[in-house]
């Protein structure tokens, strides 16, 4: 099966292969050379092309969070519009006054915190009691904004609604329901 023939193809085939990896790298590397420029040692500071000035932000100073005026846009909301956004909670929570993976949502607005009886709250929930008693328009506007946020250890998935409209609008439509 095997004879002197074939054994020298095989191995003229490797070598030759080595070879032709070996030739491609040292074309590659007298192409594309890492050394430092200037005969420098590595991790000495390189003068290049052309820098970029940055400016220093102070050493960590805060960036001032957005003021939002929660009662005028609670005022302009269009519970329309909170309709369409309501679709994003409609896998979890209904509005016909059956739980699903989230207790229903009818009567929301002003109902007390984790007060649905026969649904299963998580424990950070039932103590979120303590923190906001009701489901006031501000304080639903605090959890939508960020759930796990707000109350750590939430079942609730959700990434939250970052745009203040659509939780001024979803509100509004929660309030009409």
């Amino acid at each position: 099966m095997f004879n002197t023939m074939t054994i020298t193809k095989a191995s003229g085939a490797l070598i030759g292969s080595l070879l032709a990896l070996l030739l491609l790298f040292w074309a590659g590397s007298s192409l594309y050379s890492i050394a430092v420029p200037g005969g420098g040692e590595h991790g000495e500071e390189v003068a290049q092309a052309y820098s970029i000035p940055v400016e220093s932000s102070g050493g960590g100073a805060e960036v001032e969070e957005e003021q939002i005026d929660f009662p005028a846009l609670m005022a302009a909301a269009d519970p329309a519009s909170g309709e369409r956004v309501f679709a994003k909670c409609k896998a979890c929570h209904k509005l016909d006054g059956t739980d699903g993976v989230g207790p229903h949502l009818n009567g929301v607005v002003g109902r007390a915190v984790a007060s649905i009886d026969g649904f299963a709250y998580s424990d950070a929930m039932v103590e979120h009691v303590a923190d906001a008693p009701d489901w006031t328009p501000e304080a639903l506007q605090a959890f939508l904004e960020d759930p796990k946020g707000v109350v750590s250890g939430t079942k609730m998935t959700f990434a939250g609604l970052p745009k203040p409209e659509d939780r001024a609008n979803l509100i509004a439509y929660l309030e009409s329901q």
